[in-house]
């Protein structure tokens, strides 16, 4: 065991969510998105898809197995509940399934799962992303079994989706609960919720998130969703078959967890 994980081992929680938040992390309580957003440099830097796209460059070429918000590692950190939703999913279609993963930047998730997604009959991972990490994609990334679009719609249009995906990505939308409605509509029978941040009791909360500076110089809003609020806006028209927490840090008094929804039978 390495000295630091010694040392978060030993450190009660909140003294460490106390450490966390002197360097980085999430401060403040903010009224609105406009509020927070003028504190704030984006996910639009041209720095930042620089820097993601170095580290999947790295992963694609098999420098390194895995990347997570343009930081390599050294092995591969699984969403194993993640994971068992692609292939509980594909096990229901014959071994095949199409997936949506919606912010996915240039491929993270489809690169950390790609070993068990070979093994399927056939499967497609198509990305929504921004603009400009589209572009991209379409441009060095995209190949036979890997797909990026500008729009959920223009991505509905050319596969037939299975599974849709949102991982650390809801809390980082100025109208989350819009783009839920627009999900919702498009009638995907399978949604996993995964790294997303909570808060237990009250009010959706939001703060704004410093990122450490050794990954970029960055400052983004963020929301904490009240859990009983968000996982009631999914029950009209799906049932919730599993839930989990995620094992990271966070400084606040929160938790980061994650849902499989899968659409109500008589609605699909």
């Amino acid at each position: 065991m390495s000295f630091k994980s010694k040392v978060k081992d030993l450190t009660p929680p909140f003294l460490l969510r106390k450490i966390i938040g002197l360097f980085y992390g999430w401060h403040g309580s903010y009224q609105s998105w406009e509020e927070a957003s003028q504190l704030c440099s984006g996910y639009n830097s041209e720095m930042i898809l620089e820097k993601v796209k170095s580290a999947t460059l790295n992963v694609k070429q098999g420098r390194f197995p895995f990347e997570r918000d343009s930081v390599n590692f050294s092995e591969i950190l699984y969403s194993y509940p993640l994971l068992a939703a692609i292939l509980w999913v594909a096990t229901q279609k014959e071994n095949k399934v199409n997936i949506l993963d919606f912010g996915g930047s240039l491929g993270s998730s489809f690169y950390q799962n790609k070993l068990f997604l070979e093994s399927l009959r056939d499967f497609n991972w198509c990305i929504v992303e921004q603009h400009h990490f589209v572009d991209l994609g379409k441009a060095q990334f995209a190949e036979k079994k890997l797909h990026y679009f500008y729009t959920i719609e223009e991505c509905l249009q050319t596969y037939p989706i299975n599974l849709l995906i949102l991982s650390s990505v809801l809390q980082y939308l100025e109208d989350p609960f819009r783009i839920l409605e627009e999900i919702f509509r498009s009638n995907v029978e399978y949604i996993l919720i995964d790294r997303t941040t909570f808060v237990p009791e009250g009010k959706d909360k939001l703060t704004l998130q410093k990122v450490p500076k050794k990954i970029y110089k960055a400052k983004y809003p963020c929301w904490f969703f009240n859990e009983n609020k968000f996982v009631n806006f999914f029950l009209p028209g799906y049932d919730l078959i599993y839930e989990f927490e995620v094992d990271e840090h966070i400084n606040i008094p929160s938790k980061m967890k994650g849902f499989l929804f899968r659409k109500k039978k008589q609605l699909q």
